[in-house]
Order: C-alpha cells, then sequence, then structure tokens
C-alpha cells in the first residue's frame, strides 16, 4: 500500500498568496470552496498591503461564508481574471494532480476513495464556533456513534465536504476528528480500554477533540482550537470531560467550540483511560496518556479510521496490517 503526508492545499495556497504578495501583485482565486486558515490569512495580510484580492463567488466562500462582508472588507467578487493578476486554484482535492503523481509509480487511484476534512458549516450570519457545535448537538444522541460522522452525502450545511465530493463525484466524506479517533481505535491498547470506556483525544493543527467513547458509541465531546491550549488546560479540560462536570459555555467562553456530556454517561462513566493522537500530541507527552500508534503509524490515524469506517459501511474484513490493498477505499486526510 502507498502512504503518503502531504501538504495540504490551503498551505499551498496561501504560500502562492504570499508569493504574489512579495511580488506586489494582484491575486485572482478560483476554483472551488476549500479550507480556510493559511489561505484566509494571507487574503488578509494581501490586502492589507494594498494589493487587490479578486475571487469568484464559489472560492471567495473559502475566506468567509458572507460575501457582503468579504466585500466590505475588500475582496471584489468577479467571473474572471483582470488583467495583470495572477491566477490561484482553489480546491482541496485535485484528482488529476494525484494522478499523475502516482502514475510515475505506476499506481492508480482505486474506486472507492474516502476524504476527510474539517467542515465548520456554511454559517454567513452566525458564529462558525457555535454553528459547528450545533452541528455536534445533532449527532451526539444516545447511541450514536463515531461512523455517523461518515457520510455518503454529508448534511447539506456541510459545504465543504460537499465542495469534495464535487470534485471527487462518489467519494465518501467524513469530518476529521471522529475519524483520527475511529482510527486510533485501530491500536490493540486503545481498543481493548475502550470496551471498557476511554476519552480519546485528538490534538489537531487547528482543533483539538477529545471523545468518551465505549466501544465504537459516543458518550461526550469537547472540541477547542489547538492554538489556544496548553498542556495544564488540556488537563483541566479533559479530566472535567471524563468527570462528566465539563461545561459547554465555559469552553466556548474560553474560543473553544463547546463541550457536551451524555445523561447516559453518568451510569456508563467514568472513562478513565486517556489515550492521544495527532500531529501536536507531544503536548500531553507530560501528562502520563497513552500514545496510539495504530498500526505504527500515528500519522495516519485519520486514514485509518476513514479505512475502517468505510469498511464498516460496506461490511469488509477489518484491517489487517495495512490501510487498503488492491480495490479497496484509498483515504485522504485533509486535517494536515
Amino acid at each position: 500500500a502507498v502512504q503518503l503526508v502531504l501538504p495540504s492545499a490551503t498551505s499551498l495556497v496561501g504560500r502562492r498568496i504570499e508569493r504574489a504578495r512579495r511580488a506586489g501583485r494582484a491575486v485572482f482565486l478560483h476554483g472551488n470552496l476549500m479550507g480556510g486558515y493559511h489561505t484566509t490569512n494571507a487574503v488578509w495580510r494581501h490586502l492589507e498591503a494594498g494589493l487587490a484580492v479578486y475571487a469568484t463567488e464559489r472560492a471567495a466562500r473559502t475566506v468567509h461564508d458572507d460575501i457582503d462582508l468579504l466585500q466590505r472588507r475588500g475582496v471584489q467578487v468577479v467571473d474572471e481574471a483582470p488583467d495583470g493578476a495572477v491566477a490561484i486554484e482553489m480546491r482541496d482535492l485535485d484528482l488529476a494532480r494525484l494522478a499523475k503523481v502516482l502514475g510515475q509509480y505506476e499506481v492508480t487511484i482505486p474506486p472507492t476513495l474516502a476524504v476527510a476534512a474539517q467542515d465548520h458549516g456554511f454559517s454567513p450570519k452566525a458564529s462558525n464556533r457555535l454553528f459547528r457545535f450545533e452541528h455536534w448537538r445533532r449527532f451526539l444522541v444516545p447511541g450514536s456513534r463515531l461512523a455517523d460522522h461518515i457520510w455518503t452525502r454529508p448534511p447539506e450545511y456541510m459545504t465543504r465536504l460537499l465542495a469534495i465530493q464535487a470534485d471527487a463525484p462518489g467519494a465518501i466524506v467524513a469530518d476529521t476528528g471522529p475519524v483520527a479517533v475511529l482510527g486510533a481505535l485501530e491500536d490493540e491498547r486503545v481498543a481493548a480500554e475502550a470496551e471498557r470506556g476511554a476519552c480519546i483525544v485528538n490534538i489537531g493543527n487547528q482543533h483539538t477533540l477529545a471523545l468518551l467513547v465505549r466501544g465504537v458509541e459516543l458518550f461526550g465531546v469537547m472540541e477547542h482550537h489547538t492554538e489556544a491550549m496548553t498542556t495544564e488546560k488540556l488537563e483541566r479540560l479533559v479530566t472535567r470531560l471524563i468527570a462528566g462536570t465539563v461545561t459547554h459555555d465555559e469552553v466556548f467562553a474560553d474560543d473553544g467550540h463547546g463541550a457536551l456530556v451524555l445523561d447516559g454517561y453518568r451510569a456508563a462513566g467514568p472513562f478513565t483511560f486517556i489515550a492521544v493522537t495527532g500531529p501536536n500530541r507531544a503536548m500531553a507527552k507530560p501528562l502520563g496518556w497513552y500514545f496510539a500508534a495504530p498500526h505504527g503509524a500515528m500519522m495516519l490515524s485519520g486514514c485509518f479510521g476513514l479505512v475502517r469506517g468505510v469498511r464498516e459501511m460496506k461490511k469488509e474484513p477489518a484491517l489487517a496490517g495495512s490501510p487498503s490493498k488492491g480495490d479497496g477505499p484509498e483515504a485522504l486526510d485533509h486535517s494536515r
């Protein structure tokens, strides 16, 4: 099986905008809606430098869902590239480019694709932090499972995942945090502990997600921003989540997304075993939590979770040493 860890599309687009800024050039953003962050920050810096930013409406929604707000801040929404502007194509998943790279090694893209991305949801006028957590409230109900966050057709408000499906018709899509936790369950120790109940923490590049899990059933969630997290805060919030005492308001007031613990956890918990995964897991090193390494590759936890989730959907055999074989699903995690 081929395993690759590549730069995210938003980091690549952000670099291209930065190069145009250093050259004193206007930019024209076109293509599809995609993940923001690096791209969004680069757009604001471009405008602050007094340089023009042009974008199609579709591409502009990468920066913000509110087109009126974007125009007030200086983004010019157009249909075609103005003369002299650097054209920058935007999309999370460029299958043609990926196929070309893999083709050099005689690897073909399989018929089943599974793609994970962080999606705050479409919220042009409301707080995207609050909107994101309302999504959690819809899906975290008694009996809900990790695989509920993997879709052949995502909710209509998850515009980033829908954009990925537009570029990869038929792709199965998922939320990055839950599939990273699902992938952590491919670690034998984590799987064994989770049968009794565990708290699994994914410390990602942008989001830190802690889930209370028994088997693959969900009992609670706490989601925050990694850049706002410290080791001490992480320990405090996870400890309070396990105790069932963490509140939505305390996390939201600290610039996080929120927290929710189901009433059924009082009878099922507490889940005292803590496993951690994610690219910023070193933050938890002083805490002595177990570092999950599914199939010996922590950086591919999300991919393993995607493949596991797809195989559960298709009722295929469990993983056995590698994420995919033959014509099995190819997993792409765009959280990096």
